[in-house]
């Protein structure tokens, strides 16, 4: 399991998911991104997250394969 910390940049409140899975290089493209989401196959908080634009906030936890991110 890789757990990953990803820290907003100064003066925003939020990132989308399909953006944090492509920066963080788990998925390999944007459009990967939107299938895995697509497929139920990402986590959000423990519940599974069909929206690719999701915004994630400090405290949310993310989940994909053996991945996991927390938001700071």
């Amino acid at each position: 399991m890789t757990q990953h910390k990803f820290s907003l940049t100064e003066g925003y409140d939020h990132i989308q998911l399909d953006h944090l899975l492509k920066i963080l290089g788990i998925v390999s493209s944007g459009g990967e991104a939107h299938q895995v989401i697509e497929e139920g196959l990402v986590k959000v908080n423990s519940d599974v997250e069909l929206r690719k634009r999701k915004k994630l906030r400090p405290g949310d936890t993310i989940q994909f394969e053996t991945n996991t991110v927390t938001i700071e």
